[in-house]
Parts: C-alpha cells; sequence; structure tokens
C-alpha cells in the first residue's frame, strides 16, 4: 500500500474572509475596515486590500483558455508580440536607412509617416525590408489613405508577400474631430471605409480602419474612458459598414485598435483582458461568418501624458512597467515611446533605451515565453470583470445616444475627456496623482530650460492647458500631467533672480525634520533654490542666519504645539524683510492668522496654487 503524502497546508485550519477581516480589524485597533483599506478608483469601483478564490467564483473570464472565444485569455496561443518602433526621418530614404539599422536591433515591427502617399513613396520607403517577415504600419492624413493603400498592396503583391503580410494604414476620419472639435461627414467617410476595404482585399493580413483610443489616453483619459469609447469607435465602423452592405467577418478583419498604456499597473493589464472580451461579444453580435473577426487586435504605446521634462530618467520607470501591463495582458505589438519626446525630437541613444526596454523584457525576463500569466490571479481577475462594467456602461451610454460619429459631433466625447483631464491636473496640483520628479521629490539643482528643443511641443505643454481652461478649444486637451509645474520651473529658470527658501528649523527634532523635508519637496517644486539647517535654539538665530543668506522665503519648522509661541515670535521678529511660512495646519492656525501670519503649507493645500502664489510675488 503506497503511503499517503502529507500536505503542508493541511496542517492548517482553512480561515475565512470573516476571519481575516476581524483580524485585520483589531490590528486597526477600531479603525473601519472599508474607510481605511478600501479605495474607489477614478474607474469608479472599489478595490479591496485582499481578494480570495471566493471573489472569482462563477466568472465568466475563467471558461476559455488562450485563443478561445471569447479571447479575454489572449487572441494566440503565444506570447510573441511584436517590438515596434517609430521612425522618425525627413526623407522616405532617410527613414528607409534608419528603419533597415533598427532590423537589426531587434525590431520587428516598423511606423512610418507618410507625406506623398505615391508607389515611389512607398518603394523607397520599403526597400531591403523583407515584407514577409516585419510588420508595416504606415500613417498619413486621412485623405490620403486610399492611395497609401493601393501603393502598398500594389508593392506587397509585386514583392510576392500579400499572403505573410501584416501591417496596417492608419485610417482616421475622427481624428480631426477629436482634435479641434470639428463635425465629420459620415456619409463621406463609409464610402473611404469601403473603398479601403476593397483595395486592400488582396493582402489578408493589412488592416486599414483604425481605432486610435491612444488619442484618448494621452490626453488624460481614465482606463474605463478609454476602452468604453474604443469599443463605441469600433462599433461605428462595424455598424455603418454593414448598413453600407459589408458583412461583419469583412469589416472585423480590418480593424485594429491602437490603444495607450498609463502607468496603473495592474488596471492597465486587466484593461486589455477585458477590452479583447467586450470586443468579441459586440462582434458576434453582428454574426460574422467567422470569429476569427471577433479577435482584438492591439497595437498599445507608452503614454505620453505622464512624461516630463524634469528627471526625465524617471519616465523610463514609467514606461517601463506600461510595456510590462501590455506584455503579460498578451497585446499584438508595443511601442515604447522615447523617455526625452515631451521636449525633443528622440535621438539615438533615446530610442535605443526605448528598444532595450522591449528585449529585457522578452530576452532576460521572459514575459515572451508564458500567456496571460495573470490567468487565474484572485486580483486581475476581479479587476477585469469590474473595468469590462464600467467601460460597457460607457458603451451603452454613447450607443443610447446615436453611436460614436454622434457623440463626437456633439463634442460630449471630447467634452468628458476635458473634464476628466482638468480633474487629473487638479489631482497632480493637490498631488493625489504624485509624478515624481514634478510635483513630489523634485531634483532641486536641475535646470532643463536649455534641454528644450521642440519649441512648439514646449509651448503646448506649458501654455496649453490654461488655453483649455479658458474654454478656447473644443477638441481634445493636448498638455501632459506634469506640465503646470513645469511652467512653474520654466518661468523660475526665466526669472532675473531665483528665490531663496530658507528652513528655521527649530524644536522638537523629529517634527522639524519632516516639515523641512516636506517644506523642501514643497518649494523645490517650483524650482527655488533651499538652504536647509540643523536646527537653531532660538527663533532670533535663525532669522538673523536667514537674513544673512539673502533668502526670500523662511519657512518655520517645528512642532504644532510649539507653534503657538514660536510662529509669533518670529514673525514679528522677521517684521516683512522676507515671505512667512508655517510648515503644517496646527490647531492654533486661526490665532496666528489674527497676528498676520497667512501662508500655511501642508498637505491638503493646492501645492500648484500656492506656488503660483509664490511666483507672482518673488519673480518680478
Amino acid at each position: 500500500m503506497a503511503e499517503k503524502k502529507e500536505l503542508l497546508f493541511d496542517q492548517f485550519p482553512p480561515v475565512s474572509t470573516a476571519e481575516w477581516k476581524a483580524k485585520v480589524e483589531a490590528d486597526l485597533k477600531g479603525a473601519p475596515f472599508d474607510k481605511k483599506l478600501v479605495w474607489r478608483t477614478n474607474e469608479g469601483f472599489n478595490v479591496q486590500p485582499m481578494y480570495r478564490a471566493e471573489d472569482i467564483e462563477g466568472l465568466k473570464t475563467l471558461d476559455s483558455n488562450p485563443g478561445e472565444y471569447p479571447y479575454v485569455r489572449g487572441t494566440r496561443t503565444d506570447n510573441e508580440w511584436l517590438t515596434r518602433q517609430e521612425i522618425i526621418a525627413d526623407t522616405p530614404a532617410e527613414a528607409n536607412a534608419k528603419a533597415r539599422e533598427v532590423l537589426g536591433k531587434g525590431i520587428n515591427s516598423l511606423g512610418f509617416k507618410v507625406a506623398e502617399p505615391s508607389k515611389e513613396t512607398v518603394a523607397t520607403l520599403l526597400d531591403g525590408i523583407d515584407t514577409a517577415k516585419v510588420e508595416i504600419n504606415l500613417t498619413s492624413c486621412p485623405k490620403n489613405a486610399l492611395a497609401l493603400t493601393e501603393a502598398l498592396v500594389a508593392y506587397v503583391q509585386e514583392k510576392n508577400t500579400a499572403d505573410s503580410f501584416r501591417g496596417s494604414v492608419d485610417y482616421n476620419p475622427f481624428r480631426r474631430s477629436l482634435r479641434h472639435g470639428d463635425e465629420v461627414d459620415g456619409a463621406a467617410i463609409v464610402e473611404t471605409a469601403k473603398a479601403l476595404i476593397a483595395a486592400a482585399a488582396p493582402v489578408k493580413g493589412l488592416k486599414v480602419l483604425s481605432v486610435d483610443s491612444d488619442m484618448l489616453s494621452n490626453a488624460g483619459a481614465y482606463i474605463y474612458q478609454e476602452l468604453g469609447y474604443a469599443l463605441a469607435w469600433g462599433s461605428q465602423w462595424l455598424t455603418a459598414l454593414t448598413d453600407a452592405g459589408l458583412t461583419a467577418t469583412e469589416v472585423g478583419c480590418r480593424i485594429k485598435f491602437n490603444m495607450g498604456i498609463s502607468s496603473n499597473y495592474f488596471m492597465e493589464l486587466a484593461k486589455f483582458r477585458a477590452g479583447r472580451m467586450l470586443w468579441a461579444e459586440i462582434v458576434k453580435a453582428y454574426n460574422p461568418e467567422c470569429l476569427c473577426a471577433a479577435k482584438m487586435v492591439v497595437h498599445a504605446t507608452t503614454s505620453r501624458f505622464n512624461q516630463t521634462i524634469y528627471d526625465a530618467y524617471v519616465n523610463l520607470l514609467r514606461s517601463q512597467t506600461e510595456c510590462m501591463s501590455a506584455a503579460l495582458a498578451g497585446v499584438d505589438s508595443i511601442t515604447v515611446t522615447p523617455f526625452d519626446t515631451p521636449y525633443k525630437r528622440p535621438d539615438d541613444f533615446s530610442e535605443r533605451i526605448a528598444r532595450n526596454q522591449q528585449l529585457l523584457l522578452k530576452e532576460e525576463s521572459h514575459l515572451d515565453k508564458v500567456v496571460d500569466p495573470a490567468g487565474g490571479s484572485y486580483y486581475v481577475e476581479t479587476l477585469t470583470v469590474s473595468i469590462a462594467k464600467e467601460a460597457w456602461k460607457l458603451f451603452l451610454e454613447v450607443e443610447e445616444k446615436g453611436g460614436f460619429e454622434a457623440c463626437l459631433n456633439d463634442n460630449s466625447i471630447q467634452g468628458a475627456i476635458r473634464e476628466t483631464s482638468a480633474k487629473r491636473h487638479t489631482d497632480v496640483a493637490r498631488r493625489k496623482e504624485i509624478l515624481l520628479g514634478s510635483n513630489q521629490y523634485p531634483n532641486i539643482t536641475e535646470t532643463a530650460s536649455q534641454k528644450i528643443e521642440n519649441i512648439a511641443c514646449a509651448n503646448a505643454c506649458c501654455c496649453g492647458h490654461a488655453a483649455e481652461e479658458e474654454g478656447e478649444a473644443k477638441g481634445l486637451p493636448t498638455s501632459r500631467a506634469a506640465s503646470d509645474f513645469e511652467a512653474l520651473r520654466l518661468a523660475t529658470e526665466a526669472a532675473a533672480k531665483r528665490p531663496k527658501v530658507f528652513m528655521l528649523t527649530i524644536g522638537n527634532l523629529a517634527m522639524r525634520l519632516a516639515r523641512a523635508q516636506f517644506s523642501t519637496n514643497f518649494f523645490g517644486c517650483a524650482g527655488y533654490e533651499i538652504i536647509d539647517n540643523l536646527g537653531f535654539d532660538t527663533v532670533e538665530a535663525g532669522i538673523d542666519a536667514a537674513l544673512e543668506k539673502g533668502v526670500d522665503v523662511v519657512v518655520l519648522c517645528s512642532s504644532d504645539d510649539e507653534y503657538a509661541t514660536l510662529a509669533p515670535e518670529a514673525y514679528k521678529y522677521l517684521d516683512g524683510r522676507a515671505e512667512f511660512v508655517v510648515a503644517g495646519a496646527p490647531a492654533c492656525a486661526d490665532d496666528l492668522r489674527a497676528a498676520g501670519i497667512n501662508d500655511f503649507i501642508h498637505v491638503r493645500v493646492n501645492v500648484l496654487d500656492t506656488l503660483r502664489d509664490f511666483n507672482a510675488r518673488l519673480l518680478k
């Protein structure tokens, strides 16, 4: 008789969720569990601090394998995503030379912007490139899409690679409406789209109908908004073209989703899984001849919205986790946006690093060797369903209003994204959303004005948001999350004199150190010079030291209990010779205001507005 093996966890009794929760509440010493540990997402649902097997019981996301309908676990049985680079060059010949060079450095998907959609241009771009092995993606003005498609198809047929070709022509007739709020001509769009599908017919792997929801992501959209509007956009293609006589299979097989990736790691991973599932359901409702039309083809690009000019190397950390989200989610191809994009044309170094970020995930982390590694995760599966529900609600709202095109024409989509962008800018201003190096933990010695080469980009980043707030724009917002703080620092750099901020540390050691650190980060976000100190025995000694340094701002750093006596003494002794600030929100704040002290900095203030006020006072 075989000996029965004892399993390790059989030695422990099962613990229920109620027991876990009771233990957590005991550790919280009476604080409410839901208030302390459950958080509300921008996507409209709550996230728990722990998930268990019972949370995913009955979820439909668990009923299929990778490559099986509804494709929540992936449209393929492998995770070999394509590594794409956007080729930036001045002429087709230069673009070709650059493309051929990067093909030897791990790239197997290329993106080109085409100004002149002729056969000669396409031939020059693709000369010496094996279109049977390398994915080719072309972008031009919507009016050029048909000519570009015809030129590409002719070239591919000439090279006898029509059966193995993979690629796209980015036909996005809604781009101008999204950017500027212009109305779209639906009838003309349908006619062009039908012609595009007919022109692409000889090349099975050529996608010609775009859903460029990365535009929404880069404008600051929440995750559920990008997905919900992307689904509505795709549905617009299906509805309009099937009504025009095409089949769901003919249309569905020509659609490509170009989506963004924000830094919300797990939610972005869940977004792509939810997107495939919902898109499959939408396409199936149109009764395609083949479920292959229900496969969501996704190209993902790392975010520009959260990129920063200051401390720009942190952009590498953001884009790396973003790339991981997309890779683990099983997208078809990925572009990593170079870290220096916000302020200059990417150079050889930044493009090489961007390529290597993907290669690292493949060659060192082997993320391409595992299909849907998040499958079965209590947390990710729950997120997938939660995001799907919120995106589906938004999708239905758009459909009830007449569809994607109608909502573009009445400006409701652009307006919703502008509202979200404004909310996110406010959250950044109040540090509810953190951008390392910009609104928290800045490198106070860094200057950036000398490295900004793209003046148009810099002007949009620093001035665009203000214009939108004044109601001048009807399209999507253009400013990045960090743009307001960058405008502050650039103004400081341009000033004749850089303001000096002095930390008058006194009293309780722990509190003065903590508040000096907080204040350093606070004023450092405006690019001010910070003078920190070990501490003073009297406020008079601290004020004298500050004035000797010729400072513009004195920040009193101590404990709440000590402020009642120290703050009035310091304020009176300073006697208006510099701005006076109290670090904290003490209970005696009203009494201090009555004494003439009006400036307090703490975690609840709007950092951006406060620093703008100081800039107005100090930069003269």
